[in-house]
């Protein structure tokens, strides 16, 4: 994982990963619209903090999300 951020303050906005080259995450918090979209997934849960509230109805993986399969 290759975290970028932002110069002025220190704060992550964005990361690369090396099994996913072609994909590229920004940090939702990089837009100032309030419009933005809610999450349609959640990954990594076991990682989350117990106060992070995620709606019932998207999908949610404790870990990571599964590799598809190549064959």
């Amino acid at each position: 994982m290759h975290t970028y951020f932002c110069p002025t303050c220190g704060s992550t906005v964005g990361w690369t990963l090396d099994l996913r080259p072609n994909q590229f995450g920004v940090a939702v918090g990089c837009f100032n619209d309030r419009n933005f979209p809610p999450p349609i997934q959640s990954i990594w849960e076991e990682e989350m903090c117990p106060w992070v509230m995620l709606p019932a109805d998207i999908l949610h993986f404790p870990r990571g999300r599964p590799v598809p399969s190549t064959s």
